[in-house]
């Protein structure tokens, strides 16, 4: 997506302008031009040398430059580009571009520009949080401008909170999905995967035998149609993919928070194979073999992730999707599954061990819908995922 692509790159001031040098490498690395565009107080922080020698291109800095602006080089500069990034975006940028000030090279181009524009907030959390910073939020979302981050985190000024700047990758990923036409661009999907680990102790969990590779998969094909991709991942043995909004967790717990945390959302697919039960009390030391027999251990049940987010009364994304991996009674206990829970569909597959589906490369699946239910042939767990992901853009549309 990204290959041949104009990115024209502000770096403002502030601290988090170190990330931005990491951003030009992933950005070159997949062919982009990188163009940058450094700010007076930005230059505190990265130096006009280190930029260019990344970007491999000038640097530009000085909105009165008789060189530059001898052909109107701020318009130019903002016009020629596919797309404006803005990477750290001060406080002190975001109220000059919702304010429609132009008093330095960033703030005039910006302003001078129909080209559309993403930027990466990074500011203390009290500054973030600051009624007139959410007033330029709001401002500049009705003027069109894209948002990645920021995330929550330490600050270099020692508080945590909201106003980390997004990671590079984050940033390559939501730059993607602004260049992206695919049917699913300007949707959020949130998509579970891999098992869960449900502590015993410190050395023991409980858990199952998912590899996280149809999740992962589907992560990948959604967000091959444009979409941004919120991807919460248990300990899984495939490594998540490009291109989407990465959130590790270990707990069914955890994965219930991590979800409500990523909403509001269009769509939401539980992939997951959670565990229904933990440890009521999970030992803090490793439990010993004594003579007095077998330890007890007492189960509790975990949150119903996809029930809780199925019946919400407000905020319920638009499409939710469930999996059934069963063993016996497939389409008959994951319509009972479907009607049970309140989701929209269930992918239903049989999982018993002769199937070899747990674990390996290939899936077969029933997609269950209030129409019935629908067989899909034997396929790559690759294959499937385009297939939901297709009929997600579908539905929707």
């Amino acid at each position: 997506m990204l290959a041949s692509k104009r990115i024209l790159l502000v770096i403002s001031g502030g601290i988090a302008a170190f990330k931005s040098l990491d951003l030009i490498r992933r950005l070159r690395e997949r062919g982009a031009h990188v163009i940058p565009v450094l700010t007076r107080a930005g230059e505190e922080f990265v130096t006009p040398l280190s930029v260019s020698a990344l970007a491999g291109h000038k640097v530009f800095r000085d909105l009165f430059d008789l060189t530059d602006e001898a052909e109107m080089g701020h318009i130019e500069l903002s016009r020629s580009a596919d797309l404006i990034v803005v990477a750290p975006a001060t406080a002190n940028l975001m109220a000059k571009m919702a304010g429609g000030m132009a008093d330095d090279l960033a703030s005039t181009l910006l302003l001078a520009t129909d080209t559309p524009v993403l930027i990466a907030p990074a500011m203390n959390v009290r500054m973030w949080q600051h009624p007139a910073t959410q007033r330029n939020i709001e401002t500049l979302k009705a003027d069109g401008i894209g948002f990645v981050g920021p995330d929550d985190g330490d600050m270099a000024c020692g508080e945590y909170g909201p106003g980390r700047m997004a990671e590079p990758l984050e940033i390559v990923a939501a730059i993607d999905r602004a260049l992206s036409d695919g049917p699913l661009k300007g949707k959020r999907v949130i998509v579970t995967s891999g098992p869960t680990h449900e502590p015993i102790d410190p050395v023991r969990y409980i858990a199952n035998r998912s590899s996280g590779a149809q999740g992962t998969a589907i992560a990948h094909a959604l967000a091959s149609l444009g979409a941004e991709v919120m991807f919460v991942t248990g300990p899984a043995d495939v490594p998540p993919p490009e291109g989407v909004t990465v959130v590790p967790v270990e707990t069914a717990g955890q994965m219930m928070q991590a979800v409500q945390t990523a909403l509001p959302a269009d769509a939401a697919v539980f992939a997951a194979a959670v565990a229904d039960w933990r440890v009521a009390s999970a030992n803090t030391s490793k439990l010993k073999k004594t003579k007095g027999g077998l330890p007890v251990l007492e189960f509790a049940e975990n949150p119903d992730i996809l029930a809780t987010i199925s019946q919400m009364d407000t905020g319920r994304p638009g499409l939710v999707i469930g999996f059934a991996a069963e063993t016996d009674d497939v389409i008959a206990n994951a319509t009972a599954k479907h009607a049970r829970k309140g989701c929209d569909w269930i992918v239903a597959n049989d999982v018993s061990h002769a199937t070899a589906i747990m674990g390996g490369l290939e899936n077969h699946v029933t997609l269950i819908t209030n129409d019935g239910a629908e067989e899909w042939p034997r396929m790559a767990k690759a294959d499937v995922a385009a297939r939901l992901a297709e009929r997600i853009a579908q539905a929707l549309a």
